[in-house]
């Protein structure tokens, strides 16, 4: 293989933050870790993609735009005008995201709810998808994406996976979740899509098949990983006799305030340090220690919003250690200062 395509290759692809190999042309290649850095103002938040120039649009509802890849297709649609009971449907497993203004998704025995900018939904072959767009207009006209991504493509991955890269329990195995079609992104998740976007508007890239394809399986393990965070989010109280993980995440809820021994939480989970960190990012895309930092971000906001409480005493009720740590932390998570997100959320408060 060419050096330069063979180091293009290493710095491609990260999954758990070890290096992870792949069988591509019956050779095996090493990918070794890539960590990228989140500055954005709002890392829930895709990149934007231009709209469309008025003239160039065919048609003002879902116009759509597509790039064709061997394992993929992505479809940008914009939508410029109020509508209601638009009809999308997908042969393949579709992976989608807001961009820009709102809709209301319609889908099979599942209730009608709003889709907006920083979520996504997830959409199973052939089913037929129901849209509202109340609020679309020249002026501020609705943007998604769709991702269709092959059966093979999927089913490689979790084979790979379930072969080389076990869950904590022989019963569980990877899979992406339908259940779980509505989600609320993350870094991780937004850095392999973007990647993605990125690829599909470069049309001077070589290799570009290539390159789409390790980005889409590293998306759907980013993807696995953000449901497993919010299946475990949302029920690690029902899980916690059963799943050590859930039982480390109930420990951790409960002593958010407190300082945290992860040496204890390992113990607790009935494995090593090492093994613990290991196997918590697989599961979820972070480590333990990223994890708490996270939870503590969460009761940090709900108290900048709906409280009046000094900014100190949120800092130690969060179980922040000192104002300076809590201060640089939250700045690198929200692109915003503790007093500068409750002035944003000021709403909230009076």
């Amino acid at each position: 293989m060419p050096k330069k395509i063979k180091k293009l290759f290493s710095d491609s692809i990260q999954y758990f933050g070890t290096s992870l190999h792949f069988n591509l042309f019956k050779k095996v290649v090493t990918y070794k870790p890539y960590e990228a850095t989140y500055e954005m103002i709002n890392n829930q938040r895709l990149q934007s993609i231009a709209l469309k120039n008025e003239h160039s649009l065919s048609k003002l509802v879902e116009n759509q735009t597509t790039y064709t890849f061997n394992q993929c297709e992505l479809h940008v649609f914009e939508t410029h005008q109020a509508a209601e009971n638009v009809g999308l449907l997908f042969n393949d497993f579709v992976y989608t995201a807001m961009l820009r203004g709102k809709k209301v998704m319609h889908l099979k025995d599942r209730n009608a709810f709003d889709y907006l900018p920083g979520e996504s939904v997830i959409v199973r072959p052939n089913e037929l998808m129901e849209i509202d767009f109340p609020e679309a207009n020249k002026e501020q006209p609705t943007q998604c994406l769709a991702l269709g991504i092959s059966s093979n493509i999927i089913q490689n991955t979790l084979d790979l996976l379930n072969e080389h890269h076990e869950k904590l329990l022989p019963e569980e195995k990877w899979q992406i979740d339908q259940d779980i079609h509505h989600i609320i992104n993350n870094e991780q998740l937004n850095s392999t899509v973007n990647r993605i976007i990125n690829l599909s508007k470069n049309e001077k890239e070589t290799n570009k098949d290539i390159f789409i394809e390790l980005a889409l399986k590293e998306m759907l393990v980013r993807l696995m990983q953000t449901q497993a965070r919010h299946l475990f989010d949302g029920g690690y109280k029902k899980l916690s006799n059963s799943h050590p993980f859930a039982y480390v995440i109930d420990i951790i809820k409960s002593k958010l305030h407190e300082k945290i021994d992860f040496d204890q939480l390992a113990k607790a989970a009935c494995m090593s340090r090492a093994n613990f960190y290991k196997k918590f990012k697989e599961q979820f895309g972070i480590t333990p220690s990223k994890y708490v930092v996270k939870e503590r971000l969460k009761i940090a906001k709900g108290l900048l919003t709906n409280s009046q409480m000094p900014i100190s005493s949120i800092c130690f009720t969060s179980g922040f250690e000192n104002l300076s740590h809590f201060t640089t932390t939250f700045l690198k998570e929200t692109g915003n200062t503790p007093s500068r997100y409750r002035k944003m959320n000021a709403t909230a408060i009076n």
